[in-house]
């Protein structure tokens, strides 16, 4: 199984993804702020903007993450990761499959890829993702969705079952859970809203 997930991640176990109505800051000044607290790989994710304003937007995001040395993943939008030649997508469960994907963005693209309950776990571990989400952990109000929060006793069984595949754990997450999430199995855990409300601890999770 490809590392470049894990790679990109440099030893560390946060997965930043950004928010404007939470942060109150642009994608790029939110990839600025995360690259001064050590994050390595952050997600976009915009579900407001229109396509082409998100395209503004993750251009200039770009430009900060180059400079910086920061990873960028494009959520959802694998025409704008790859307009843009970010180093990944992340595809949900309604997005364009991961094969489709593949096949569009070649072999040197991070492609994840979130799932809800354990059996769509066990089907996206015969896809080619380099890494499979799992959540909500917890729950949450960050995102609005119908699943049921996984719990830490699926987010061990997941793990089991897909192997070697790097596991990233989402959802209701804050910095004081993060250790239980990544003794259940993650590889990593994302954050969203507990990063600008715990920023001054960020830097010892990555």
């Amino acid at each position: 199984m490809s590392s470049i997930f894990l790679n990109a991640l440099a030893g560390t176990q946060l997965y930043p993804i950004t928010d404007r109505s939470i942060s109150g800051l642009s994608h790029a000044d939110q990839v600025s702020h995360l690259s001064r607290m050590s994050a390595h790989l952050v997600q976009l994710r915009e579900k407001l903007l229109s396509p082409l304003d998100f395209y503004d937007e993750a251009a200039a995001a770009l430009r900060v993450a180059r400079q910086r040395d920061v990873k960028l993943i494009i959520n959802d939008r694998v025409d704008i990761a790859l307009a843009l030649k970010a180093d990944g997508v992340h595809l949900g469960q309604d997005d364009l499959p991961p094969e489709a994907a593949r096949r569009l963005l070649g072999s040197q693209y991070i492609i994840g890829f979130s799932t809800h309950t354990l059996e769509q776990a066990r089907r996206a571990a015969t896809m080619p993702v380099d890494y499979i989400a799992i959540g909500p952990i917890f729950t949450t109000s960050t995102k609005q969705s119908a699943e049921a929060p996984v719990g830490l006793v699926e987010l061990r069984q997941v793990r089991q079952v897909i192997g070697e595949i790097p596991l990233v754990a989402i959802g209701g997450i804050t910095l004081d859970r993060s250790q239980e999430v990544i003794d259940a199995g993650a590889d990593a855990f994302a954050l969203i809203s507990d990063i600008w409300s715990s920023h001054n601890e960020v830097a010892a999770f990555s």
